[in-house]
């Protein structure tokens, strides 16, 4: 007999427990039917590009947190238990990973054998009994998984197109010309930049995940699909296209790199603009401009690197008690 077939009638006693069990097997072939014959090519890790998510980014857990705080951890963990089979709603950087896993999707209809995809994994340090309800989650969602800074409003961003905005120097460049900049001024800043405007940058922290985000991009345009690509990059620096502008531009040259769009602000706030080009995830090393884009709406992510690190911990040691 095979084993998805259903058991043979007994004894005509038995006639209501076989029927109960006759519905049994029926709707597990129902079900059977709807589920994927095929499931995703799972991506190789050593060909993949890994993004790593914390559960708190991705799902919304305040509640949760709150009672954790409140109330301790048993009762955290008996509200989790309780509510297992609820989905945790989704946070702030759950359009990022739904832009990564349509990004996904395309790559796979376009080359059916690549391993070359994004592969999310979700972080969490919670209770493990937390973890059925994590995974009841991911499956609700058909999702799984950066620690980032949630804004209190977030604006909608598109579910088709993955966009992702960098900030330059000591996140894409190395932080040497913020260096001169700390050390001498603007001045003297502009000065160099200009006497060094063909030698390119240091790469930065992130000049790897521009790569690679590039290396897909190539694999749309090969299909001839440059204009529907669903993934856009932005450089969103507080350069001056005059004056310092030309050195970023070569620098990404140089490397066989671009972005979609290069945007030059001179030092005006980067919020707004933020708001209007919408990205999934804007990385920048310092907070302020983190923080201005969080409180315009747009998930950001904070890069520790750089000498504004070195500075901003000399100044709060510096900082006297009771000092804002």
């Amino acid at each position: 007999m095979s084993q998805n077939s259903p058991p043979a009638h007994g004894r005509p006693g038995t006639d209501a427990a076989n029927r109960e069990e006759q519905s049994t097997w029926d709707a597990k072939a129902f079900y059977n039917k709807l589920a994927p014959t095929k499931k995703p090519k799972t991506p190789n890790p050593q060909n993949a590009i890994t993004i790593a998510v914390s559960s708190r980014a991705l799902f919304r857990m305040e509640e949760e947190q709150k009672i954790y705080e409140e109330h301790g951890v048993e009762e955290y963990v008996k509200y989790q238990l309780e509510h297992e089979d609820e989905p945790f709603e989704p946070g702030a950087a759950f359009p990022f990973v739904k832009a990564l896993e349509a990004v996904n999707t395309r790559l796979r209809e376009l080359y059916p054998e690549s391993e070359e995809l994004f592969d999310v994994v979700l972080m969490t340090n919670h209770h493990a009994q937390v973890g059925v309800r994590l995974i009841n989650t991911i499956n609700h969602y058909s999702i799984a998984a950066a620690t980032i800074f949630s804004p209190d409003k977030v604006e909608e961003v598109s579910d088709t197109q993955l966009r992702v905005a960098f900030d330059g120097d000591a996140v894409l460049f190395s932080d040497e010309s913020e260096q001169i900049v700390k050390a001498h001024g603007l001045d003297k800043f502009f000065e160099h930049e200009k006497e060094h405007e063909n030698s390119p940058l240091a790469h930065g922290p992130l000049k790897g995940f521009l790569e690679a985000l590039g290396k897909l991009q190539k694999k749309f345009y090969a299909k001839g699909q440059r204009l529907e690509c669903p993934i856009r990059t932005y450089l969103v620096t507080a350069r001056s296209a005059a004056s310092s502008g030309a050195r970023a531009l070569k620098t990404l040259r140089s490397w066989g790199l671009e972005t979609d769009e290069a945007l030059f602000l001179a030092g005006a706030p980067k919020g707004p603009l933020l708001e209007k080009i919408r990205p999934h995830i804007f990385f920048d090393d310092q907070m302020f401009h983190v923080e201005g884009a969080t409180e315009m709406g747009t998930v950001s992510a904070h890069v520790p690197y750089g000498v504004a690190q070195r500075y901003k911990k000399s100044a709060a040691k510096k900082e006297p008690a009771g000092g804002k």
